[in-house]
């Protein structure tokens, strides 16, 4: 064999050897890029999860305008929810939770957001009809946001306790993120006004959706 056939059957080999090397180069560097848009993904999650909405205060005395009863011999606790909101059904648990744990005497109130324009039936969710087996739960429809309004609730998942006089003693939510069950800040602030116990503030953050969302924000939601 002339030593031209030799050097092209070396060429030959060299080339096959090296397509294994180039394939798995490529695989590494696939794995790589994947693995990187992997945890780009759940840290955008995560920021989404743990970002509280933008709720402001609630009025330190009860508003007078209210239609929503107020227990003049007791404490009064208001949750406003969106009914198509899935980081709320945490609060609801979160809720049916903290009244097994705390005196008869309260009376709570569970406002169910109904925007204007809405089809009948809108608010027949599931998220309802859980607030409606919480024992002890009055379940409103907040027409219009009307409610909402007067208690300067933004977020959904937002509770607010009022004592027998109608001052505000907690604001907040009782989640420690978004669709989160278990031990939260707001949980045991809400827990230490109801027993009249010391707690470090009087407010907490709160996940959830915007009350005001109609059904197009809740079909982008794919609720």
């Amino acid at each position: 064999m002339s030593g031209a056939t030799l050097a092209r059957v070396g060429g030959s080999h060299d080339r096959a050897a090296a397509r294994p090397r180039l394939s798995n180069g490529m695989a590494s560097v696939a794995a790589a890029l994947w693995l990187a848009s992997l945890a780009v993904g759940f840290g955008v999650l995560w920021r989404y999860k743990s970002t509280p909405g933008g709720q402001g205060r609630p009025p330190v005395q009860w508003p007078a305008q209210s239609a929503i009863f107020r227990n003049p011999n007791g404490a009064t606790l208001l949750m406003f929810v969106h009914p198509r909101c899935p980081c709320t059904h945490a609060s609801i648990s979160e809720l049916a939770r903290l009244l097994a744990r705390v005196p008869t005497r309260l009376q709570t109130h569970v406002v169910v957001a109904e925007p204007a324009g809405v089809p009948v039936g809108w608010t027949d969710t599931e998220l309802v009809q859980r607030a409606h087996a919480i024992p002890g739960v009055d379940v409103v429809r907040d027409e219009a946001g009307r409610e909402a309004a007067r208690f300067h609730a933004i977020v959904s998942g937002l509770a607010v306790l009022y004592d027998a006089s109608g001052r505000r003693l907690f604001s907040g939510g009782i989640t420690a993120s978004r669709g989160h069950e278990g031990d939260s800040f707001g949980r045991e602030r809400l827990l230490a006004a109801l027993s009249g116990k010391p707690a470090d503030r009087d407010e907490s953050p709160v996940f959830g959706c915007a009350l005001s969302s109609g059904p197009a924000a809740a079909a982008n939601r794919g609720t």
